[in-house]
C-alpha cells in the first residue's frame, strides 16, 4: 500500500526551525562545539516562584481531571488583570478571552474558525511561519504582504490589491517583531485596526514579545486603539517572557465574537492546558513586571555585545528595542542559506537564514540573544577570523 499525504501537507515548505535543528546536530555529533543562535528559546530557567506553583499544584487531584476547554476562570480572570495593569484594557474575561497550549496553538487553529477555502489571509513577509501554515491548513490562500527596511518593516496596507482584500478574511500582524524586530505603535496600530474595520477584516495580532523590551520602550497592545475590540484578537504568551517555552500556556484577547470562533475549533480538536500549568502560570503573570526588569538587563547586555561585534566586522545593525533577536544584512550579497551554512561549517555558529521566513526575507540573518554573553562574544570572535 503506497501512503499518500493530502495535497495541503503536501503544499507546507519544510518547517524552518526543523530544519537549521537537524544542520545543529549533524554537527555535534561530529564533535563541533556549536553556538547556537538559532531558534529563539531561552537558555535560562523558569522562575522558581513559577515550578513552586505548579509542584502545588500538581499534587492537588482536583487538577488532574479534563481542565475547561475556555481556560479556567482563576486563570483567564489573572490573564484579564494582567491586561489591565499592563495596557490599561479592560476586558470581559469570560467572553474576551481564552486559554492557549502556547500561543502557536491558537494561531495554527484561528483561521479554521474564520477562513473557508479558497479565502485569503493576509501573512507579512518575513514572518513566523505558522501564520501561513495554518491558513494553508485551513485550505486558505496566504497572501504576502512585504515587510521592507524602506517602511521599518511594517506592511503597506495601501498597496494590497483591491481584489485580494475583497476576498481577505485576516491579516496577520507581530509587533514587536519576529524576525525583524522592528516595533510599532499606536499611530500604525490605528490605521491596522481601521483597515479591519473598513474591509471586514479580522486582525490577528501577535503579541508573544511585549515584554521584551530594551532602553526604556514599553510595547503597546492593539486592544489599547477604539475601534479594536470590533475587529482584533491579539495573542500573548508565557513562553518567551517567563522562560516557559516547554509548558505550553498562553492567551488569546479581543472581540468577543472572534474569541467564540477560536473556541469552537478547540472545543473540537483539544481538552484544554493542564490545569496545574494554569495556575503555575498565573504566578508568573503576578510576578511578570519584576521578572521582565531582570531579564531585559540580561537579553540588553547580550545585545549590545553582538550589536559590537557586528559593527566591528562592518555589519551595521539598528540597534533593536525589543524581541531577543537581532536582524542582519548579510555581508557579501551572498544568499542567506549560504551564509548561514557558511557559519555553521566554518564557525559552528548557528543562525537562521531570513528566507526562511518567507522571500522577503532573503538578504538578513537571524541571531537570536540565547546564549551567555560570553558565549556571544566568542561567536564574534569566530566571526572576525572567517
Amino acid at each position: 500500500m503506497t501512503i499518500k499525504y493530502a495535497d495541503r501537507i503536501n503544499s507546507l515548505p519544510p518547517y524552518l526551525f526543523a530544519e537549521v535543528d537537524r544542520a545543529k546536530q549533524q554537527k555535534l555529533k561530529e564533535g563541533v562545539d556549536i553556538i547556537d543562535l538559532g531558534v529563539g528559546d531561552p537558555d535560562l530557567p523558569t522562575p522558581e516562584y513559577v515550578i513552586d506553583a505548579l509542584c502545588k499544584a500538581a499534587h492537588d487531584p482536583e487538577t488532574h481531571q479534563y481542565p475547561s476547554y475556555s481556560g479556567s476562570t482563576v486563570f483567564r480572570d489573572a490573564a484579564a488583570e494582567w491586561l489591565k495593569n499592563r495596557f490599561g484594557v479592560k476586558l470581559d474575561a469570560e467572553k474576551e478571552i481564552i486559554t492557549l497550549i502556547g500561543s502557536k496553538e491558537g494561531i495554527a487553529h484561528i483561521p479554521a474558525a474564520f477562513v473557508n477555502p479558497g479565502d485569503y489571509t493576509l501573512c507579512p513577509n518575513p514572518a513566523y511561519p505558522v501564520y501561513g501554515i495554518g491558513t494553508t491548513l485551513a485550505d486558505g490562500k496566504p497572501y504576502d504582504v512585504p515587510l521592507l527596511a524602506e517602511n521599518g518593516f511594517k506592511p503597506d496596507l495601501s498597496s494590497i490589491p483591491s481584489d485580494i482584500v475583497k476576498k481577505s478574511r485576516m491579516l496577520f500582524i507581530n509587533y514587536p517583531n519576529n524576525p525583524t524586530a522592528a516595533t510599532a505603535g499606536k499611530e500604525f496600530f490605528k490605521e491596522v485596526v481601521d483597515f479591519g474595520n473598513d474591509n471586514g477584516i479580522i486582525i490577528v495580532h501577535d503579541n508573544a514579545y511585549s515584554e521584551m523590551t530594551y532602553d526604556g520602550y514599553r510595547a503597546p497592545s492593539i486592544l489599547e486603539v477604539p475601534g479594536a475590540m470590533d475587529c482584533c484578537i491579539e495573542f500573548h504568551s508565557l513562553s518567551k517572557t517567563s522562560n516557559m517555552t516547554g509548558w505550553r500556556i498562553g492567551f488569546a484577547a479581543g472581540s468577543a465574537d472572534i474569541v467564540a470562533g477560536l473556541g469552537k475549533v478547540k472545543m473540537n480538536v483539544d481538552s484544554g492546558a493542564f490545569l496545574a500549568v494554569q495556575l503555575a502560570a498565573i504566578a508568573a503573570l503576578k510576578n511578570s513586571e519584576a521578572f521582565k526588569q531582570k531579564m531585559s538587563r540580561i537579553y540588553q547586555e547580550r545585545r549590545d555585545a553582538l550589536l559590537v561585534g557586528l559593527k566591528a566586522l562592518g555589519i551595521e545593525v539598528e540597534k533593536p528595542k525589543a524581541t531577543f533577536y537581532v536582524w542582519a544584512p548579510v555581508p557579501g550579497k551572498r544568499p542567506s542559506i549560504e551564509y548561514a551554512k557558511y557559519l555553521l561549517d566554518k564557525a559552528g555558529i548557528v543562525a537562521t537564514p531570513g528566507v526562511g521566513f518567507g522571500k522577503y526575507g532573503e538578504g538578513y540573518v537571524r541571531f537570536s540573544l540565547t546564549r551567555p554573553v560570553e558565549r556571544i562574544r566568542e561567536a564574534v570572535e569566530r566571526m572576525k577570523k572567517l
